[in-house]
Protein backbone atom coordinates (compact mmCIF):
# COMPACT_ATOMS: atom_id res chain seq x y z
CA UNK A 1 0.00 0.00 0.00
CA UNK A 2 1.41 3.53 -0.55
CA UNK A 3 2.09 6.16 1.78
CA UNK A 4 -0.81 7.71 2.78
CA UNK A 5 0.16 10.32 5.34
CA UNK A 6 2.20 12.22 2.68
CA UNK A 7 2.73 15.71 3.45
CA UNK A 8 2.30 17.99 0.42
CA UNK A 9 4.43 20.98 0.63
CA UNK A 10 4.55 22.41 -2.91
CA UNK A 11 7.14 24.77 -3.93
CA UNK A 12 6.88 26.70 -7.23
CA UNK A 13 9.53 28.20 -9.23
CA UNK A 14 9.94 31.17 -8.25
CA UNK A 15 9.96 30.22 -4.68
CA UNK A 16 12.81 28.03 -5.09
CA UNK A 17 13.97 31.43 -6.87
CA UNK A 18 14.00 33.12 -3.44
CA UNK A 19 16.73 30.80 -2.27
CA UNK A 20 19.38 30.76 -4.84
CA UNK A 21 20.86 33.17 -2.81
CA UNK A 22 21.25 30.73 0.15
CA UNK A 23 24.70 29.29 1.22
CA UNK A 24 24.97 25.68 -0.07
CA UNK A 25 24.87 22.63 2.09
CA UNK A 26 25.89 19.26 2.53
CA UNK A 27 22.83 16.54 1.74
CA UNK A 28 20.57 15.33 4.49
CA UNK A 29 22.06 11.62 5.45
CA UNK A 30 19.18 9.06 5.35
CA UNK A 31 19.64 8.74 9.43
CA UNK A 32 18.82 12.53 9.29
CA UNK A 33 15.96 12.34 7.26
CA UNK A 34 14.56 9.52 9.37
CA UNK A 35 15.10 11.58 12.54
CA UNK A 36 13.20 14.40 11.15
CA UNK A 37 10.41 11.89 9.35
CA UNK A 38 10.47 13.80 6.23
CA UNK A 39 12.19 13.77 2.76
CA UNK A 40 12.07 16.35 0.63
CA UNK A 41 11.52 14.95 -3.51
CA UNK A 42 10.89 17.15 -6.33
CA UNK A 43 9.76 16.62 -9.66
CA UNK A 44 9.86 18.89 -13.03
CA UNK A 45 5.88 18.90 -13.69
CA UNK A 46 6.58 16.66 -16.47
CA UNK A 47 3.49 14.38 -17.13
CA UNK A 48 3.90 11.05 -16.62
CA UNK A 49 7.01 10.89 -15.32
CA UNK A 50 6.53 13.36 -12.02
CA UNK A 51 4.25 16.43 -11.50
CA UNK A 52 2.07 17.65 -9.34
CA UNK A 53 -2.20 17.96 -10.02
CA UNK A 54 -4.51 20.61 -9.40
CA UNK A 55 -5.11 18.98 -5.89
CA UNK A 56 -1.72 19.46 -4.77
CA UNK A 57 -1.63 15.68 -5.14
CA UNK A 58 2.30 14.49 -6.96
CA UNK A 59 1.30 11.41 -9.11
CA UNK A 60 3.60 10.22 -12.22
CA UNK A 61 5.58 6.74 -12.47
CA UNK A 62 8.49 8.53 -10.29
CA UNK A 63 6.18 10.03 -7.57
CA UNK A 64 3.77 7.12 -6.74
CA UNK A 65 6.79 4.21 -6.39
CA UNK A 66 8.95 7.16 -4.76
CA UNK A 67 5.51 7.41 -2.44
CA UNK A 68 5.93 3.22 -1.79
CA UNK A 69 10.05 3.39 -1.26
CA UNK A 70 9.87 5.88 1.36
CA UNK A 71 6.93 4.27 3.43
CA UNK A 72 9.11 1.19 2.90
CA UNK A 73 12.26 3.30 4.34
CA UNK A 74 9.82 4.18 7.38
CA UNK A 75 10.09 8.33 6.54
CA UNK A 76 6.85 9.04 7.22
CA UNK A 77 6.09 12.61 4.69
CA UNK A 78 7.20 13.79 1.69
CA UNK A 79 7.58 17.34 0.86
CA UNK A 80 7.50 17.64 -2.57
CA UNK A 81 9.30 20.24 -4.72
CA UNK A 82 8.08 21.53 -8.22
CA UNK A 83 10.81 23.03 -10.17
CA UNK A 84 12.23 23.28 -14.46
CA UNK A 85 13.77 20.37 -15.18
CA UNK A 86 17.00 22.27 -15.72
CA UNK A 87 17.19 22.94 -12.18
CA UNK A 88 16.95 19.66 -11.22
CA UNK A 89 20.29 19.03 -10.23
CA UNK A 90 21.46 22.36 -9.69
CA UNK A 91 19.01 21.74 -6.60
CA UNK A 92 20.65 18.68 -5.44
CA UNK A 93 23.33 20.38 -5.48
CA UNK A 94 22.39 23.35 -3.09
CA UNK A 95 20.14 20.92 -1.00
CA UNK A 96 17.11 22.68 -1.84
CA UNK A 97 15.90 18.99 -1.31
CA UNK A 98 17.15 15.29 -0.97
CA UNK A 99 15.95 13.33 -4.22
CA UNK A 100 14.70 13.67 -7.38
CA UNK A 101 11.49 11.41 -8.77
CA UNK A 102 11.45 13.01 -12.44
CA UNK A 103 12.84 9.78 -14.22
CA UNK A 104 16.04 11.73 -15.10
CA UNK A 105 17.54 9.73 -17.89
CA UNK A 106 20.85 8.51 -16.33
CA UNK A 107 23.34 9.89 -18.22
CA UNK A 108 27.32 9.27 -18.00
CA UNK A 109 27.91 13.00 -17.87
CA UNK A 110 25.36 13.37 -15.41
CA UNK A 111 26.66 10.76 -13.17
CA UNK A 112 29.90 13.04 -12.65
CA UNK A 113 27.09 15.92 -11.09
CA UNK A 114 24.77 13.98 -9.37
CA UNK A 115 23.83 10.29 -7.74
CA UNK A 116 21.73 7.79 -9.71
CA UNK A 117 19.49 5.03 -8.30
CA UNK A 118 19.30 1.50 -10.51
CA UNK A 119 16.17 2.29 -13.35
CA UNK A 120 13.14 2.69 -12.33
CA UNK A 121 11.65 3.25 -16.01
CA UNK A 122 12.72 2.71 -19.49
CA UNK A 123 11.56 4.20 -22.49
CA UNK A 124 11.78 5.79 -26.34
CA UNK A 125 11.53 8.79 -28.09
CA UNK A 126 9.11 11.02 -30.17
CA UNK A 127 8.23 14.32 -31.97
CA UNK A 128 5.17 16.81 -31.24
CA UNK A 129 4.49 18.42 -34.42
CA UNK A 130 1.55 20.71 -35.57
CA UNK A 131 -1.86 18.75 -36.71
CA UNK A 132 -1.51 16.98 -39.44
CA UNK A 133 2.64 17.42 -39.58
CA UNK A 134 2.59 19.73 -42.24
CA UNK A 135 6.41 19.11 -42.78
CA UNK A 136 6.52 15.95 -43.22
CA UNK A 137 8.79 15.44 -40.45
CA UNK A 138 9.33 11.54 -39.09
CA UNK A 139 13.11 12.06 -37.51
CA UNK A 140 15.61 13.83 -35.43
CA UNK A 141 17.44 13.04 -38.18
CA UNK A 142 15.16 15.24 -40.74
CA UNK A 143 16.53 18.34 -38.48
CA UNK A 144 20.19 17.97 -40.07
CA UNK A 145 18.80 17.10 -43.70
CA UNK A 146 16.84 20.14 -43.87
CA UNK A 147 17.97 23.47 -42.81
CA UNK A 148 14.92 24.88 -42.82
CA UNK A 149 13.61 22.54 -40.53
CA UNK A 150 13.52 23.55 -36.83
CA UNK A 151 13.37 21.60 -33.74
CA UNK A 152 12.61 22.75 -30.04
CA UNK A 153 13.92 21.12 -26.94
CA UNK A 154 13.58 21.69 -23.04
CA UNK A 155 16.24 23.33 -21.27
CA UNK A 156 18.43 20.47 -19.81
CA UNK A 157 17.02 17.53 -21.64
CA UNK A 158 19.20 14.91 -23.08
CA UNK A 159 17.61 15.51 -26.38
CA UNK A 160 19.97 18.17 -27.21
CA UNK A 161 23.23 15.88 -26.81
CA UNK A 162 21.07 13.90 -29.33
CA UNK A 163 20.72 16.68 -31.80
CA UNK A 164 24.26 17.51 -31.53
CA UNK A 165 25.29 13.98 -32.05
CA UNK A 166 23.01 14.02 -35.00
CA UNK A 167 24.75 16.87 -36.29
CA UNK A 168 21.80 19.31 -36.20
CA UNK A 169 23.07 22.81 -36.55
CA UNK A 170 22.81 25.34 -33.22
CA UNK A 171 20.66 27.35 -35.43
CA UNK A 172 17.89 24.52 -35.92
CA UNK A 173 17.52 24.01 -32.93
CA UNK A 174 14.77 26.48 -30.34
CA UNK A 175 15.03 26.15 -26.64
CA UNK A 176 11.88 26.16 -24.39
CA UNK A 177 11.98 26.41 -20.42
CA UNK A 178 9.32 23.38 -20.28
CA UNK A 179 7.23 21.06 -21.33
CA UNK A 180 4.45 23.60 -20.65
CA UNK A 181 5.66 25.74 -23.63
CA UNK A 182 5.93 23.25 -26.25
CA UNK A 183 1.96 23.10 -27.95
CA UNK A 184 2.53 27.27 -28.41
CA UNK A 185 5.92 26.82 -29.97
CA UNK A 186 5.00 23.96 -32.35
CA UNK A 187 1.31 25.03 -32.83
CA UNK A 188 2.54 28.90 -33.66
CA UNK A 189 5.40 27.69 -36.24
CA UNK A 190 8.00 28.90 -34.15
CA UNK A 191 9.43 25.06 -34.47
CA UNK A 192 7.96 22.28 -36.80
CA UNK A 193 8.12 20.17 -34.02
CA UNK A 194 9.25 19.36 -30.09
CA UNK A 195 11.59 16.46 -29.27
CA UNK A 196 10.25 14.64 -26.42
CA UNK A 197 10.29 10.87 -25.05
CA UNK A 198 7.56 9.29 -26.34
CA UNK A 199 5.54 9.03 -23.57
CA UNK A 200 5.74 13.16 -23.58
CA UNK A 201 5.17 14.09 -26.51
CA UNK A 202 2.02 11.36 -26.33
CA UNK A 203 0.70 13.37 -23.10
CA UNK A 204 0.85 16.73 -24.95
CA UNK A 205 -1.04 15.44 -27.99
CA UNK A 206 -3.55 14.57 -25.56
CA UNK A 207 -3.93 18.22 -24.11
CA UNK A 208 -4.54 19.91 -27.59
CA UNK A 209 -5.81 19.00 -31.09
CA UNK A 210 -3.53 21.79 -32.55
CA UNK A 211 -0.81 19.05 -32.24
CA UNK A 212 -0.21 15.93 -32.93
CA UNK A 213 3.09 13.10 -32.18
CA UNK A 214 4.44 11.20 -35.24
CA UNK A 215 3.07 8.25 -35.78
CA UNK A 216 5.91 6.99 -38.37
CA UNK A 217 8.33 8.00 -36.21
CA UNK A 218 11.67 6.62 -36.40
CA UNK A 219 14.03 5.81 -33.31
CA UNK A 220 17.36 7.76 -33.59
CA UNK A 221 20.08 5.70 -33.75
CA UNK A 222 22.96 7.44 -31.64
CA UNK A 223 26.48 5.92 -31.46
CA UNK A 224 25.05 3.07 -33.80
CA UNK A 225 22.86 1.85 -30.95
CA UNK A 226 18.80 3.24 -31.19
CA UNK A 227 17.79 5.53 -28.37
CA UNK A 228 16.75 4.06 -25.15
CA UNK A 229 16.60 5.94 -22.10
CA UNK A 230 16.77 4.53 -18.72
CA UNK A 231 14.84 6.81 -15.79
CA UNK A 232 16.04 6.70 -12.06
CA UNK A 233 16.29 8.68 -9.09
CA UNK A 234 18.84 11.21 -8.48
CA UNK A 235 20.31 12.11 -5.08
CA UNK A 236 23.36 14.45 -4.13
CA UNK A 237 26.85 13.43 -4.66
CA UNK A 238 27.68 11.70 -1.38
CA UNK A 239 24.57 10.83 -0.77
CA UNK A 240 25.39 6.86 -1.05
CA UNK A 241 23.72 5.87 1.74
CA UNK A 242 20.60 7.07 0.68
CA UNK A 243 20.67 5.96 -3.19
CA UNK A 244 21.59 2.34 -1.65
CA UNK A 245 18.55 2.52 0.45
CA UNK A 246 16.54 3.57 -2.27
CA UNK A 247 17.77 0.38 -4.37
CA UNK A 248 17.29 -2.33 -2.24
CA UNK A 249 13.24 -0.62 -1.80
CA UNK A 250 12.96 -0.69 -5.45
CA UNK A 251 14.78 -3.72 -6.64
CA UNK A 252 11.71 -5.16 -4.24
CA UNK A 253 8.59 -3.14 -5.39
CA UNK A 254 9.93 -3.79 -9.07
CA UNK A 255 9.51 -7.78 -8.44
CA UNK A 256 6.09 -6.93 -7.17
CA UNK A 257 2.80 -7.13 -9.70
CA UNK A 258 2.26 -4.13 -8.07
CA UNK A 259 5.08 -1.91 -9.65
CA UNK A 260 4.45 -3.30 -12.76
CA UNK A 261 0.40 -2.06 -12.71
CA UNK A 262 1.77 1.44 -11.42
CA UNK A 263 4.42 2.31 -14.19
CA UNK A 264 1.84 0.70 -16.83
CA UNK A 265 -1.03 2.61 -15.80
CA UNK A 266 1.04 6.11 -16.80
CA UNK A 267 1.41 4.56 -20.27
CA UNK A 268 4.55 2.43 -20.09
CA UNK A 269 4.43 -0.68 -22.36
CA UNK A 270 5.68 -3.88 -21.91
CA UNK A 271 8.91 -3.75 -23.48
CA UNK A 272 9.63 -0.10 -21.11
CA UNK A 273 9.18 -2.36 -17.80
CA UNK A 274 11.18 -5.22 -19.51
CA UNK A 275 13.63 -2.68 -20.63
CA UNK A 276 14.11 -0.88 -17.06
CA UNK A 277 15.37 -4.26 -16.24
CA UNK A 278 18.36 -4.32 -18.51
CA UNK A 279 20.75 -2.11 -16.68
CA UNK A 280 22.00 -1.11 -13.88
CA UNK A 281 22.63 2.40 -12.78
CA UNK A 282 26.61 1.52 -12.57
CA UNK A 283 25.97 0.31 -16.13
CA UNK A 284 24.67 3.21 -17.08
CA UNK A 285 27.21 5.62 -15.65
CA UNK A 286 29.73 3.95 -16.83
CA UNK A 287 31.20 2.44 -14.06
Amino acid sequence: MLLNRTAIAVMTTAALGATLGAPMAGAATLEEIKAKGTIRIAVANEIPYGYVDPNGEAMGAGPDVAKKIVADLGIENIEWVTTNFSALIPGLQADRFDMVAAEMAILPERCQQVLFSNPNTSYGEGLLVAADNPKGVTAYGDFAKNPELKVAIMSGADQLAMMQKLGVPEENLVMIGSNADAISTVSTGRADAYAATSLTASGLASQSDKVAVVDDFTDPVIDGTPARSWGGFTFAQGNEELRDAVNTALAAYKATPEWHDTVTGYGFTEADTKGSTEKTGAELCGS
